[in-house]
């Protein structure tokens, strides 16, 4: 029988890694024969992590039907964010804390969703639910990827159970909390030497709104006005990828670590409905979101409110 194979969503930052690593270890030492696997290379950040914690990045997939029947999702659920041929196979169960859309499954699932910062808070509960123990590297990939989704706790997202978690699997992992968090979000701002399509591409996912197709990416950095200097090189790849992917609307969100605020990009239309979900006003298709930090809380909600 083909291995289960455990992954998070396209574009995958840290949690969508660390949650698959960590998920597929607990299945592992439950009885089943999983394999973590990812949809897409680990990004700095990420890399960064499995660094430190001597893991090897999973191998990257584009389709699962080929050589297994059977998957197991983590940190989303929405199949246009997931391997391309998923409607081709069993989804066993899933992990996630995100909005519940454009899902649906032939069979009964075990599904695991909870309104809090980071999937690998949930799946420390479902160790503890096991009578298990994450391994050093595991609870530290584990903690690294809520530091990542909350960043360091700033984000509206995150809940008194993420940072309850986050200090239990520091202790695991046997790191200091805030030296090893900031240290491995800087690692993630790095953006000199990437091409307007990889940063466009970092951490991008597309959710339909209405009729229309939008695609939001976020970018992390300590300077805004680097990722903005750049502003015309990434309009153009913007609208490269509106034509080449039939997307309507990209937005870009540009989030400085240090200051817990954002900057958009927009490029397509209906431009409009960005105005209107943040009640601001586009000036050279940008506009300054103070205190918003999460595309999931703060901006896909918005969005897609002002596009009913």
């Amino acid at each position: 029988m083909a291995k289960i194979l455990v992954f998070g969503h396209q574009n995958p930052d840290t949690d969508a890694i660390g949650a698959a690593i960590a998920f597929s270890e607990l299945q592992q030492q439950k009885g089943q024969d999983t394999e973590a696997v990812a949809l897409g290379e680990a990004g700095e950040e990420t890399q960064f992590a499995l660094d430190y914690f001597d893991l090897k990045a999973p191998r990257v997939i584009t389709k699962a039907a080929s050589e297994t029947t059977d998957v197991m999702l983590v940190d989303h659920n929405e199949f246009q964010q997931s391997v391309a041929d998923i409607a081709e196979v069993t989804i066993l169960s899933v992990v996630d804390h995100h909005r519940i859309a454009n899902f649906e499954t032939a069979d009964p699932l075990y599904y695991h969703a909870e309104p809090v910062g980071c999937t690998s808070t949930i799946i420390l509960k479902l160790y503890k639910e096991a009578g298990l123990t994450p391994a050093k590297a595991i609870a530290g990939i584990m903690l690294s990827a809520i530091i990542s989704d909350t960043l360091l706790f700033k984000s509206p997202t995150c809940t008194q159970e993420d940072i309850d978690a986050a200090k239990e699997l520091a202790k695991i992992a046997e790191v200091d909390i805030n030296t090893y968090g900031l240290e491995m979000l800087k690692a993630g701002t790095n953006l000199k030497d990437k091409s307007a399509d990889v940063l466009l591409d970092m951490d991008a996912k597309s959710f339909p709104m209405g009729d229309k197709s939008v695609r939001i990416a976020q970018v992390n950095t300590v300077d805004l006005q680097e990722v903005f200097d750049r502003q015309a090189e990434l309009e153009e790849a913007m609208a490269k990828a509106n034509d080449t992917n039939n997307y309507d609307l990209f937005v870009l969100l540009v989030t400085n670590i240090l200051d817990s605020d954002s900057e958009l990009l927009v490029v397509g239309e209906p431009a409009e409905k960005v105005e209107k979900a943040f009640n601001v006003a586009l000036d050279n298709h940008r506009a300054f979101l103070k205190g918003v930090v999460s595309r999931k809380k703060q901006v896909v909600p918005q969005l897609t409110e002002s596009f009913k």
